[in-house]
């Protein structure tokens, strides 16, 4: 994506088009991933340009509140951030912390509590953790 469309694409979500954050967008946008904030600062750093951590985190909740990208809660341990804001869910290595999507006609729920009155389901988030299999 050329940054012409990178701020468009922040533009369509109702976000002011600073060049911080579309330096941020482009690493984040680039393609589908999985990233914490950490991951991303240090890419950013790697790419010569001086952002501050705060500036990270306030952009990523920014662009997550808009629609932009989608947080996830995966193991507790750091928010991540995904690109992919389409429906789906995710495998989770447990050893090298590897997000991985899952589309959603993969996985079938034969049955969902019903919600409490008054109340609709609005999505379902779902993280199936993996690990090497050990052989005996």
């Amino acid at each position: 994506m050329t940054t012409t469309e990178i701020a468009r694409r922040l533009e369509a979500h109702g976000i002011l088009p600073t060049a911080q954050r579309v330096r941020i967008a482009s690493v984040l946008l680039a393609m589908p991933q999985h990233l914490s904030a950490e991951q991303l600062l240090a890419q950013l750093k790697d790419g010569g340009g001086r952002v501050s951590k705060a500036t990270v985190y306030n952009t990523l909740n920014l662009f997550a509140s808009r629609g932009l990208i989608r947080p996830l809660s995966v193991d507790g341990t750091r928010a991540w951030f995904d690109s992919n804001v389409e429906a789906h869910y995710h495998f989770h290595d447990v050893e090298s912390g590897a997000l991985t999507d899952v589309a959603v006609p993969e996985v079938e729920f034969s049955r969902l509590p019903p919600p409490p009155e008054g109340m609709e389901v609005a999505g379902i988030d779902l993280v199936i953790r993996l690990r090497k299999t050990t052989r005996d």
